[in-house]
């Protein structure tokens, strides 16, 4: 079978490529390009980053690893979508005082759509799509779907950043590192030999300072409690997100929070931890991955973050929306971030993004 490699430059991506190779498929390598030299000149971030201006150095790594698994390498153009698609979006959630999730937008729309649909209308023929990424894929005879699970590390799964696939694309892609723990992914890199088996991971799509994206003058605003007394001044809500308390240079008798944005006011709303405490939510662009949309009220396993552990919700669909009611409150919930559910053999259910929520029913 001919299977098109997502290589990033790192480990994963990497070992992905040879495991596939040494199971005798027919292996090309595939890097997306999303930086535009041009347009994000001024812009400045850590090479540990998704986006970054050091992508020519992954370039290079990845090209370096299929020179010697001699196999076919190619930069697949992705610069005009990944701004319009993800870039856009992230300024345009950010000034909106919402929090958005640029690697979920990222994992739907670029990496496994963009870059192999990008790749087969450069005339590279292919029968599947496969990264590096932790989770797991089967397919469902019963059901006829295709079904994402968490892997099997999971201090490393991330399902969470892709449960926005649709069934189309799940059926043209590969996971093969879905029952690997990260150790287990090291040793191997190390048995074949890459010089990236220690390479550390990429932590964020974005290192540098938001603002070096968002481009946007400093607008004054007020910090006001939740009752509206002003205690002190800030530079733009886009600085700073729900459940923040570093970098606010607010006093106070115990450590405060952002719990609220207030973009037509340009307020930030401060409060205790409990403050910011949420009991639901409600959720828009629902999708379904794992089963068919939902359309009763049901229990759930929920995670708001992908480092976090699911927690038990009540859902109850209300057509492309729908609302989540914990069990017990929740920290940090932001609109513009995604709500994922799973099922209590960790299959991801679907998912949707935070539109609001609320501190009592």
């Amino acid at each position: 079978m001919k299977v098109l490699v997502g290589l990033s430059g790192g480990v994963d991506s990497s070992v992905t490529a040879c495991m596939l190779k040494e199971q005798g498929h027919e292996v090309i390598g595939a890097t997306m390009s999303i930086w535009d030299k041009n347009r994000h000149i001024n812009i400045k971030a850590h090479k540990d980053a998704c986006f970054s201006p050091h992508e020519e150095e992954d370039i290079a790594e990845a090209r370096a690893l299929c020179q010697k698994l001699d196999i076919p390498y190619y930069v697949v153009d992705c610069t005009k979508q990944y701004q319009k698609l993800v870039l856009d979006n992230f300024k345009q959630e950010y000034l909106a005082g919402r929090t958005p999730n640029p690697c979920v937008m990222c994992n739907a729309t670029i990496k496994f759509e963009a870059l192999p649909q990008s790749a087969a209308e450069q005339g590279i023929q292919f029968d599947k799509f496969a990264t590096g990424h932790y989770a797991r894929l089967s397919y469902n005879e019963k059901l006829q779907r295709y079904q994402l699970r968490s892997a099997l590390d999971a201090k490393k799964d991330q399902s969470y950043f892709i449960y926005r696939l649709q069934q189309e694309q799940l059926a043209k892609i590969l996971l093969p590192l879905g029952e690997y723990t990260k150790d287990k992914v090291r040793e191997l890199a190390r048995k074949y030999g890459l010089k990236v088996s220690d390479k550390p991971d990429s932590q964020d799509f974005y290192t540098g300072d938001i603002n070096d994206i968002l481009e946007q003058p400093p607008l004054i605003g007020n910090f006001v409690d939740k009752n509206g007394k002003i205690l002190g001044q800030h530079q733009g809500i886009w600085n700073f997100t729900i459940g923040q308390r570093r970098g606010l240079g607010i006093s106070a008798d115990r450590p405060l929070y952002v719990i609220a944005l207030n973009k037509d006011k340009n307020e930030v709303v401060l409060g205790y931890a409990e403050d910011g405490q949420k009991q639901s939510l409600t959720l828009s662009d629902l999708t379904w991955l794992s089963i068919p949309p939902l359309k009763e009220k049901t229990t759930s396993r929920v995670k708001l973050r992908s480092s976090q552990h699911p927690v038990l919700a009540e859902f109850e669909p209300k057509g492309k929306e729908g609302t989540v009611r914990f069990f017990e409150k929740q920290k940090a919930v932001a609109s513009g971030q995604s709500a994922v559910f799973y099922d209590d053999n960790d299959y991801v259910l679907g998912g949707g993004i935070i539109k609001s929520s609320k501190d009592e029913d």
